[in-house]
């Protein structure tokens, strides 16, 4: 069986995927081989920058994405890439059912 301590991993990381646009977020920064910037998603998204950095701290809090600071922009990348790699499959097979 599970931990508690699993249980509320596993928990923090399907609520944080569990909305559409933290969904397209996680797609974003898995696409691509480079960082990229909260702004540039917020614009891809036409989202609110503050929303997405909302939303982007709850990723972050899920060990999905991490954050860190260029000069005053903040740039995101994938912390766990077998994860979303693995998530991301999961997904396609559902899909395509």
């Amino acid at each position: 069986m599970f931990t508690e301590e699993e249980i509320r991993r596993v928990s923090a990381l399907l609520s944080a995927l569990g909305n559409p646009t933290r969904f397209k977020i996680v797609m974003l920064v898995s696409e691509t081989r480079r960082p990229l910037h909260i702004k540039a998603i917020a614009e891809m998204l036409k989202g609110d920058y503050a929303a997405i950095y909302r939303h982007v701290k709850v990723l972050e809090g899920s060990g999905l994405i991490g954050i860190y600071e260029v000069g005053r922009s903040r740039v995101l990348y994938p912390k766990d890439e077998d994860t979303i790699r693995l998530i991301l499959e999961f997904v396609e097979k559902v899909i395509r059912k």
